[in-house]
């Protein structure tokens, strides 16, 4: 139920939605020091495992908003690690694309996989199907208007760097 307008409209619900993003912030920070990697070579492997399997120098330097030298440097760290491996374009040979090992999606796995399926369990043996769609309902509306404020977040970060004119 909402509490009203201003700055302390404060709701369990958003008490419970903070305390979950901050768990999560915790887990990738686990995960990548597990990994011996920093959190931004963990989104580059999470983006090669689940959104883009393969991908481009180019697609993940956009994706994850770093100069193609950082990406270069970041690729060249995590190939040394053993996690991805570059390969020639299947159709153009001046090309690369960028994959995620065996060896580390079968690590990935082994340290993600048991948070999954205990998450599944957890789901499966408490929720009804019409309470797992409207949780679904609410985090596909959650994560949609948090990547509206990360790209209001990336154009008010822009317009500041540029300076702004004066009257």
């Amino acid at each position: 139920m909402p509490t009203g307008s201003g700055p302390d409209r404060d709701t369990p619900l958003g008490d419970v939605v903070r305390e979950y993003q901050a768990a999560v912030d915790d887990f990738d920070r686990e995960l990548a020091r597990a990994l011996d990697v920093n959190e931004t070579d963990l989104r580059c492997l999470e983006i090669l495992l689940q959104e883009i399997p393969e991908a481009s120098p180019g697609q993940l330097a956009e994706r994850l908003r770093l100069t193609t030298g950082s990406v270069t440097t970041m690729l060249d760290r995590l190939a040394k690690a053993g996690y991805l491996a570059r390969e020639a374009h299947p159709t153009d040979r001046r090309r690369t694309v960028v994959r995620a090992t065996k060896s580390f999606r079968q690590l990935a796995h082994t340290l993600i996989i048991p948070l999954l399926d205990e998450g599944q369990r957890l789901v499966d043996n408490t929720y009804t199907a019409d309470q797992v769609d409207l949780v679904i309902d609410f985090m596909t509306r959650m994560t949609a208007l948090q990547r509206r404020h990360i790209e209001q977040l990336r154009h008010t970060a822009e317009t500041a760097s540029r300076g702004t004119p004066t009257a």
